[in-house]
């Protein structure tokens, strides 16, 4: 399988690896620092710099069903099994969404801690993230975006490790969606904000809360009897 970079480092933004295998527009690499997309957060995108110097767009980076990684790259694009190529982020839209990401985490705990409210769903694109609560009242989102910029302002490193499956079902919470399953795998990455969250989480992060900077409420919609959806970004 694919070594996947961004597990340990999500601050990796080029890297080197050798091209496995082309499944029609699609590359397979030994490594790479492109996630995927999951958990409700859209995928790299960025480009490949082959041997002869040439820039190959990456437009879509996805798993399939044998859960490997799929670099989407132009038909035409002159890349053969065996090459090395270099890989490059789109570093700006990657860094935004990894600010979200880690602002994301705040606001289910705080709503989960406070509220025992658990996400029903959600989304993270590199303008602005949305989350699905079951909760009834629109003023108590409001209460929770401004605390979560109290604890953005703590500075608290975000620390992120490995566990076996078994000792981090032991964990409260461990996982916020509700309706979703733990992994079945037997090693989970962990993410952990020290004295406000911790979960199961596969996708890139920030080192430190103050990167994400001011969480901005954008909107709160009705999508329902105790169910609220609010929309949110970060400043520039």
């Amino acid at each position: 399988m694919t070594e996947e970079l961004y597990l340990k480092d999500s601050y990796i933004r080029e890297f080197d690896a050798k091209v496995k295998e082309i499944k029609s527009d699609y590359a397979i690499l030994d490594k790479t620092a492109f996630y995927p997309g999951g958990g409700g957060l859209e995928n790299d995108i960025g480009y490949f710099i082959n041997s002869k110097g040439e820039k190959i767009n990456v437009t879509e980076v996805k798993r399939d069903e044998n859960n490997e990684i799929l670099h989407k790259v132009e038909s035409n694009s002159s890349l053969n099994v065996g090459d090395i190529i270099k890989g490059v982020i789109d570093w700006p839209r990657r860094y935004k969404m990894m600010r979200l990401h880690t602002a994301s985490h705040i606001i289910a705990a705080i709503a989960y801690n406070k509220f025992g409210s658990l996400i029903t769903g959600g989304h993270i694109n590199p303008e602005y993230a949305k989350d699905d609560f079951n909760v009834d009242n629109k003023d108590t989102l409001i209460d929770i975006i401004n605390e979560a910029n109290e604890i953005v302002k703590k500075a608290i490193e975000v620390k992120v490790y490995f566990l076996p499956r078994e000792e981090a079902l032991m964990i409260p919470a461990i996982v916020k969606l509700a309706g979703r399953n733990p992994p079945n795998i037997p090693i989970w990455r962990i993410v952990e904000i020290p004295g406000i969250d911790i979960q199961a989480d596969g996708g890139p992060h920030v080192r430190n809360t103050s990167e994400i900077g001011e969480i901005v409420l954008l909107k709160v919609e009705n999508k329902g009897k105790g169910r609220k959806r609010v929309y949110y970004t970060v400043k520039p």
